[in-house]
Formats: structure tokens, C-alpha cells, sequence
């Protein structure tokens, strides 16, 4: 799928198949001009397609751009400059909007000028259901029952109940509108599988599941009603769904999960700040030292101090790896700019030169970053959490200080020099 669901581009409101032929021609006359002329041609069809949208789904200009090299990367992995085909270019503009094939898309786009059609009238409904157009989302499932069982044309294969997730489908209909119990409450008394699946995330995922861990309606403040409706309509709860919650950033969620039954191992626990549970865990002999890895790099991305300490002072490793990329709570807790977390953990001897096996980059890294190439907020506490770090006998290397804002910070920038062992 076109690179995920997430990211496909959105059709004009009335797709002309004319238009698009002609673009998939100018596509592969770009191929084989070369990247320059790739670029030109990907930056122009994308501009188009957003201007063409509705204010609530148009994109600012760094998502164009990024859109833009997506699309240029994918078109040049498909596309090599000795195969520049036209049936190529209209494979990679098929998958850019979400579709399996050029047919699919062409079917689809046919589809879509039929008044009435199975595609149209699943998309208004789409559109419905993201809108929280209770009105027009009830005319259309009286009109026509059935499709409350359909499913999207595009390679996800959504329900509609799908997206009241607003999560895993395409991105410009990942909107949670302030009545999406409602809306959900009515495609479920129509007869929504509560557990249908779709073909998100490698596949399998249910409405509960997308919900869950849907930044969307966490940021409406609706995911755990929504949650509780969609279990007392009989949606299942994976064992994972904990761990789910917390690695998509969904702590409020993970948290009251538990209290509806979910069940909670030593990282969930120490993600969701139960210090109790913790103890308990550890006491029951969880003294696995990539467990316990993963369960303080968890306590460090939500600033669970307080159960990391904890863990700490019952004999657990300042320096326990997890196993997936080998972070540390240090590599964490600099990158979340968390000074406390980090004095401590420095205090507790956790290794400060371990460079974690995604990036190969020690916690000094990782604060830098997240200060001068991320601009996280609180230059304050970077600064603070640098000078921890070297002050503790953290290594530096001349090619990290590369960045006129350091520079700028002319006592700092000259003690990392210093600590470099080539001051000048």
C-alpha cells in the first residue's frame, strides 16, 4: 500500500479520467527527463489537488513538500529511468490516491460520476460520517441497507464504522467531530460489525483497536466514551491492547482500559505510572533484563519518574536496554528534554555513551536533536541536560556541534569544544 494509508492523496471533487491519462503521460515523459523534471512534475500535481479541496483538508506548504518527495521517491522505486512506462506512471498515480491498480482507480473514479453507484454512495457516506452528518448518514442507510456492511474500494477495505476511528484511513477524512458517539451509535443500531477488520497495519484491525489508539478523538476528548460504547456493543480487547495504547501515544486510554479489564503486564503498568503494580510485578519475579529495558524506556516517553526510581532503588539496571532498538530511559528522558529523569538517572550510574541500535547515537545525541534540529520547546532544559551529560563524562564529538544556534550559546558551545579535546 501507497507508502500507508495514512498518506494518499485525495481525488479532485469531480476526477476527470481525461486529465488523469494525460497527467500519467506527462508522469513518464518526467521519469525519463530525469529527478529534476520528476520533482517539477509531482510538485505541481500535488499544489493542484490541494487547491482543489475543502478548506478543512487542505495542507500547509511543508506537507506539500513533503507529499512531493513521498510521491517522487515511490515514482522513482517504480519507475527506473529504463523503465519509464506509461502503464508505470499510472500504477504509481493508481497507488498515490490509495488504489490497488490503475483499473481500480479508473473503476473507481467511473464510479464515483454515477448518481446512486455502490462507490459514490459509500463515499458520501464516508464523508458523512467524518462530517457527524447524522442527517444525510441516516437517509443513506434507510435509502440503502446494505451499506452499513460495505467497505471502501480503496486497499484498506473500511467500513464506515472504521472511520469513526479516524485513524488508519486516508488523512483528509481523519477528522473526530463532536457528535461521533452518535454517529457511531447509529451505524451500529443499522448493523455495523463491531468487529469487522480492516486492512490497516498489516491487517486486522477492528474499530476498538483503531479507536484506542486514534490521536483524534483523544484530542476531541471523546476516546474513552467512545471506547466504553463500542465495548458494551461487544467489541473485542486484544490482551496487547495496553502496550497499543501506549506505543501510539494514548496513555489516558491505556490507563482506563485497565479499569474495564484489560490486561496489564510490567510495561504497561510502569507506562501508565502505577507504581503499585510495579512492585508487584518485579516481586513476582519479572527480572528479565530486556523487560525491564522495555519497561523503563515506557516509564521514560510518559515521565514516569516516580516509577523509574522506584525500579531503580529494587536493584533494576539504570542502563537496561530494550530489546527492539536499544534505547535506554537515558536516550529517552534527553530526548523529552526531562532534566529530573536525567539527573537521576546519571546519578544512578546508567551508561551515558550507549548508542542505541536504530540511530547508533548516545543520549548526548538525542538531546541535541531534539533541541536544535527538532526545536522542541524548553531550550532551557536542553542546555541543562548537555551540560549534565558532559559534566558527567558524557563523550563529544567534533561533528555534532555543527549548528549556529549552540554556537550561539558561547559557554556551552566552548565546554562540548573543550570536551571534544580540540578546543580550537
Amino acid at each position: 500500500m501507497y507508502p500507508n494509508p495514512q498518506d494518499v492523496l485525495p481525488l479532485p471533487p469531480r476526477p476527470d479520467l481525461r486529465q488523469y491519462r494525460t497527467r500519467a503521460k506527462e508522469l513518464a515523459a518526467a521519469c525519463t527527463a530525469g529527478d529534476t523534471a520528476l520533482l517539477t512534475w509531482a510538485g505541481k500535481w500535488i499544489a493542484a489537488l490541494d487547491r482543489l479541496q475543502p478548506d478543512h483538508a487542505r495542507t500547509s506548504p511543508r506537507d506539500i513538500e513533503r507529499r512531493t518527495h513521498q510521491v517522487v521517491q515511490f515514482a522513482r522505486d517504480q519507475m527506473p529511468r529504463a523503465d519509464c512506462s506509461l502503464a508505470k506512471a499510472q500504477f504509481v498515480m493508481a497507488r498515490a490516491h490509495g488504489f490497488a491498480s490503475w483499473p481500480r482507480l479508473v473503476q473507481h473514479v467511473e464510479g464515483l460520476a454515477l448518481d446512486g453507484s455502490e462507490v459514490s454512495t459509500f463515499e458520501r457516506a464516508a464523508d458523512a460520517v467524518v462530517a457527524g452528518d447524522l442527517t444525510a448518514l441516516g437517509q443513506l442507510l434507510r435509502a440503502e441497507p446494505g451499506l452499513v456492511r460495505a467497505r471502501s474500494d480503496r486497499d484498506h477495505r473500511a467500513s464506515l464504522l472504521h472511520y469513526v476511528a479516524a485513524n488508519g484511513v486516508e488523512n483528509y477524512r481523519q477528522r473526530t467531530p463532536k457528535n461521533i458517539e452518535a454517529v457511531a451509535t447509529v451505524l451500529l443500531d443499522a448493523g455495523a460489525d463491531i468487529n469487522a477488520e480492516a486492512d490497516v497495519y498489516g491487517g486486522g484491525a477492528t474499530t476498538f483497536a483503531l479507536v484506542v489508539t486514534s490521536a483524534h478523538p483523544r484530542a476531541a476528548g471523546v476516546q474513552n466514551q467512545l471506547a466504553d460504547l463500542l465495548l458494551a456493543r461487544g467489541a473485542r480487547m486484544s490482551p496487547e491492547i495496553v502496550t497499543y495504547c501506549l506505543v501510539n501515544g494514548c496513555p489516558e486510554a491505556a490507563a482506563h482500559l485497565v479499569t474495564r479489564g484489560a490486561k496489564l503486564d510490567l510495561v504497561g503498568a510502569a507506562g501508565i505510572g502505577r507504581v503499585d503494580l510495579v512492585e508487584a510485578f518485579l516481586g513476582d519475579g519479572a527480572t528479565s533484563s530486556t523487560l525491564h529495558g522495555a519497561a523503563t524506556a515506557m516509564a521514560a516517553w510518559y515521565g514516569r519518574r516516580e516509577v523509574i526510581a522506584r525500579m531503580l532503588a529494587l536493584g533494576v539496571d539504570a542502563g537496561a536496554r530494550r530489546a527492539s532498538d536499544g534505547q535506554t530511559a537515558l536516550h529517552i528522558a534527553a530526548y523529552q528534554g526531562d532534566v529530573e529523569l536525567v539527573e537521576l538517572l546519571i546519578a544512578r550510574k546508567a551508561p551515558l555513551d550507549v548508542v542505541d541500535r536504530v540511530y547508533g547515537t548516545p543520549p548526548l545525541v538525542w538531546a541535541l536533536h531534539a533541541w536544535l534540529k527538532e526545536g522542541r520547546a524548553d531550550a532551557a532544559a536542553y542546555i541543562r541536560i548537555v551540560r549534565a551529560l558532559v559534566e558527567a563524562g558524557a563523550a563529544v564529538e567534533t561533528a555534532w556541534l555543527d549548528h549556529e544556534r549552540l554556537r550561539e550559546e558561547t559557554e556551552l558551545y566552548r565546554m562540548l569544544r573543550s570536551a571534544t579535546g580540540n578546543p580550537g
